[in-house]
């Protein structure tokens, strides 16, 4: 008997009971990351942080997974038990994307996943919405240094939508956009023309499409996986308002971090924890705070999303 490569991918994957419960009875179920608990807050408020999206995400109608690897395992859906594994250990915890993923389950070894490495074992699972803070994309100096994330790729090949509140604003705005328009990758803002910046509404540059409901992205998403046209979409959604910081404070701090990085020689995965971390030390905690606002925001748009996807599947 022939066997599928999704039949022996899946073979690696342990999907919780509340989440295979979602996905056979026709539920919206929405993937999270777990790099933002090991990697992006400070334990225990990486905790809190990633349960109080897994209940905006519940409250909106979804189920949420979060998405790790644990003892070799590949896991879409954590028990709080989990995510307190994970938040305890902090930077000590393998930082996991699509190269890393064979090696971390081979050695049966503990890994948060990025971008990347969420996209994949959700679309092994079956679930094709995602939300997350911020993308990665092409970091600054890029030139010369070839660093660009993985999360790019990523989105050109597997069938996954990401709601972020933009490329992170550490990053060479105008280069991620470029890279995304060559990759086939295309870009829509949610009721707004520009690209949100992560901790800012408005970065200076354009989205591809406008679209202002969840219905008219999820319509989409069908339309688009429907016509086989591999690959993620991503959903840019800005940070409300009240939480958004002034566009000068976070370009100061970001500009002083990325001097401070360089100084200290910090480079590929461990520059975008460095950078928020010295982003979040510069600006007293109030990035941080926003951060924390902008996942809420995209979790409750992505739970609008897939419930919409969802319906739209059904027919």
């Amino acid at each position: 008997m022939k066997i599928s490569a999704m039949s022996l991918s899946t073979s690696y994957l342990d999907i919780s009971p509340d989440v295979q419960h979602a996905l056979n009875h026709g539920q919206p179920v929405v993937a999270l990351e777990s790099t933002i608990i090991s990697h992006g807050m400070p334990y225990p408020q990486n905790v809190a942080t990633a349960l109080q999206v897994e209940a905006e995400v519940r409250a909106h109608g979804a189920v949420p997974a979060t998405i790790a690897i644990l003892d070799g395992r590949l896991q879409a859906g954590l028990s709080q038990e989990q995510i307190e594994v994970l938040g305890r250990g902090g930077r000590e915890v393998v930082k996991v994307s699509r190269r890393d993923l064979p090696f971390v389950v081979a050695a049966g070894a503990t890994g948060a996943t990025t971008v990347a490495s969420t996209m994949i074992i959700a679309a092994m699972a079956g679930i094709r919405v995602f939300a997350t803070g911020g993308i990665g994309g092409v970091h600054r100096d890029a030139q010369q240094t070839f660093d660009i994330s993985a999360d790019l790729q990523e989105l050109a090949r597997t069938p996954v939508a990401v709601v972020c509140a933009g490329a992170k604003s550490i990053l060479d705005l105008r280069l991620t956009l470029e890279y995304l328009e060559t990759h086939g990758v295309p870009v829509v803002g949610y009721q707004t023309r520009a690209l949100p910046a992560f901790f800012t509404r408005d970065s200076g540059f354009a989205v591809d499409y406008q679209l202002d409901s969840a219905s008219a992205i999820a319509h989409v998403l069908h339309v688009k996986w429907a016509m086989a046209l591999g690959g993620g979409v991503v959903i840019a959604n800005p940070i409300p308002q009240e939480f958004a910081m002034p566009r000068a404070v976070i370009d100061q701090a970001i500009e002083q971090a990325l001097s401070d990085a360089k100084a200290q020689a910090i480079a590929g995965k461990e520059s975008t924890p460095f950078l928020l971390a010295r982003v979040c030390e510069l600006t007293g905690g109030d990035s941080l705070a926003s951060n924390i606002q902008l996942v809420l925001n995209n979790a409750r748009l992505a739970s609008a999303i897939a419930t919409e996807l969802q319906a739209l599947s059904s027919t």
